[in-house]
Order: structure tokens, then C-alpha cells, then sequence
């Protein structure tokens, strides 16, 4: 009887094996970024793309994400954490590491954006077409923008005069650039250092689009928020989604497909849209805050556009100076984001 109570014990206890085995994953990956999981990208598209690939692998893939820089460094430093597959997967914001993706800045000049959705629909194709070699190591899930770049200050910006001596955070070197050009004190950070660098003094607002007050509470830190007339925001950020080429390559081949059906254009429409989206509740917060409202009506936008002309005109300097048609990448950067529009 023992006997026999030992043989079905070790079959079921081979039937429980088996069964795990047969549920468990066969490659488990680690996404790392930089925003608290409740923010906008991470809550509204990070979460969902992260099931969506594991209900279409059947299970086989399984991917851990890990928010607010949780396994170690800091956010300028996930672009080579991804890379050197430190980590598997990234989303970061390219300017973080200032050079390292040139091209991609064509969309950061100033009044380029026009709302997340289609710049960053405009965005994947450019890069498609521009940036086959600006990843090595890397395999990309998407390329993506936010909405329009606002000011938001403790004091109002009613008029370009009103940015003289203002210290406000930019997020990358080109639009750091741009803030200097129009007058204000730029200071180059992270956005999560946004917060107590506003609550310290160390900045008197910030350059972000609506859907990031959210998380940094800015609504309640600052009491101005500036935009602009017109279907321009006063700048973009990009962002980048992407895999360590070695963890993709590893896959098999209809894992691969998994990835590659959920990368792109549509991956890209998707992060971007989330953004629109998210940019509505952050205005509604400032509204139902009390907060005051500025938008520069056109003729004062024209004031702004020229006096940011010559960062453009350096910008494509530079690229020419690189080998790089600068002059090309703007034009057509344009023109994807004006047939985005139409």
C-alpha cells in the first residue's frame, strides 16, 4: 500500500511538474525607465504594450517592468544600460544623452510639434527613413514625441520680454539651447529632479507638455502655465522604446514576430496618442486648480518663432559641420509632420 501510495505521490508530483513547466515563460525580460508607474507612458502604455506581448506570445514571454529608475543609475544612463544589456528593454528620452542621436533632434527644434499622436507617427517614419544606423546594439520598438511643450512658471509669461532672467528646467541640449535663445536661464535636468529643484528655488518653472505636471505636481508648485496659438507647440521631447539587439536576436523566430508586430508606426501612434490623451487631464487639473491659463495669441507667437530662428539655423549648421545634410532633415521632418496634419 505504501507502495503504491509513494507511485501515484511522485506521478502527481510529476503532473504538477510538468504542468508548471508548461506554463511558465520561456524568456523573461527586464524593462527598465525612469517614471513612476502611474505616470502617463508607463500606466497607459508601457503596462498594456507589456500584456499585449505577453498574451500574444501564449505566455512564452514575460517581461518585468521596473519604474522609477528601480534597478540602479540614473535616467541619463538607461540608453547604455540597454545597449550594454545591462537591462533588456528601455524607454528613455534620447536627449538624455546629448549627441548620441543627432538626427532625431530635427523634432525637437522649436514649433515643430504638433500634438504627440502625429508627431510621433511622423517621427517612426523619419527615423525609418534617416536613423537605419543610429541604434547599433539596439533593436527599436518605437520612437516617440510628447504634445505641445509649455512653460510652466511661478510667475506669468504673458510676452517674450517676460523670459529674461527666468531660470526654467530644459529637458535636452537643443531646447535647453532654445531657452537661452529666447532670454530665460536654461538649466538642463531630468524631469524627475523637476519637482524639488522648483520647491529649492534652484529653477523658477519648467518646459514640459500637460501630461507630465501630472506626475511632478506642478499644478500645485507653480501657478502660470504658458502655451501658444496656432497648431505649434513651442517644442517637443523624443522619446525612445527599445530592445538590446543580443536579447532580440536570442528569441526564436515567432517570438520575434511577437515584438516586431508590436513595434513601429503603430507602437509609436500608440505612445503618442496616450500623451494627447493624458495632456487633457493635466489641463483640467490646472483648471479645476485655479491656476492661470496663458495662451499667446499670434502675433506674439510670430515674435517668439523669429527670435528662436537662429537655433534652428545653428542646428543645421552643425549637422552640415557632422556630414549630415542638417537642411534636408529639417525639410522633410516638416514635411512628415505637415502630412501627419492634413
Amino acid at each position: 500500500m505504501l507502495k503504491k501510495l509513494l507511485t501515484a505521490g511522485a506521478v502527481a508530483a510529476g503532473m504538477m511538474a510538468a504542468a508548471g513547466t508548461a506554463t511558465a515563460a520561456d524568456v523573461t525580460l527586464k524593462l527598465h525607465q525612469l517614471l513612476p508607474l502611474r505616470a502617463g507612458i508607463p500606466a497607459k502604455f508601457l503596462e498594456p504594450w507589456i500584456e499585449k506581448v505577453e498574451t500574444e506570445s501564449g505566455g512564452r514571454i514575460e517581461i518585468e517592468h521596473y519604474p522609477s529608475m528601480q534597478l540602479g543609475g540614473k535616467p541619463p544612463e538607461l540608453a547604455q544600460q540597454v545597449t550594454d544589456g545591462v537591462v533588456d528593454m528601455v524607454w528613455t528620452v534620447m536627449g538624455y544623452t546629448p549627441g548620441r542621436f543627432p538626427r532625431a533632434e530635427a523634432f525637437e527644434l522649436p514649433f515643430m510639434v504638433t500634438n504627440g499622436e502625429q508627431t510621433s507617427i511622423a517621427l517612426q517614419k523619419y527615423a525609418d527613413k534617416h536613423m537605419q544606423n543610429d541604434f547599433p546594439g539596439l533593436k527599436i520598438i518605437a520612437l516617440h514625441a510628447h504634445g505641445p511643450g509649455l512653460i510652466h512658471s511661478k510667475d506669468p509669461v504673458n510676452k517674450l520680454e517676460d523670459l529674461d532672467g527666468m531660470k526654467l528646467r530644459g529637458p535636452t541640449r537643443v531646447i535647453t539651447g532654445l531657452l537661452e535663445e529666447l532670454g530665460a536661464v536654461a538649466i538642463g535636468m531630468p524631469v524627475p529632479a523637476v519637482p524639488e529643484a522648483v520647491s529649492k528655488g534652484v529653477i523658477d518653472g519648467a518646459v514640459i507638455p500637460w501630461e507630465v505636471t501630472l506626475p511632478l505636481k506642478m499644478t500645485e508648485l507653480v501657478g502660470n502655465h504658458t502655451g501658444f496659438a496656432g497648431d505649434r507647440g513651442l517644442y517637443t521631447a523624443t522619446f525612445m522604446f527599445a530592445m538590446n539587439k543580443g536579447s532580440y536576436d536570442a528569441l526564436p523566430d515567432d517570438l520575434k514576430k511577437v515584438i516586431d508586430d508590436n513595434s513601429g508606426v503603430e507602437a509609436a501612434a500608440w505612445a503618442g496618442r496616450v500623451m494627447d490623451e493624458v495632456d487633457k487631464i493635466g489641463l483640467s487639473k490646472a483648471q479645476q486648480s485655479g491656476n492661470t491659463i496663458i495662451t499667446l495669441d499670434e502675433t506674439e507667437v510670430a515674435r517668439w518663432r523669429a527670435a528662436s530662428a537662429p537655433v534652428v539655423e545653428r542646428w543645421i549648421a552643425e549637422m552640415d559641420g557632422k556630414g549630415m545634410d542638417g537642411g534636408a532633415l529639417v525639410e522633410d521632418a516638416r514635411a512628415l509632420l505637415a502630412a501627419e496634419a492634413n
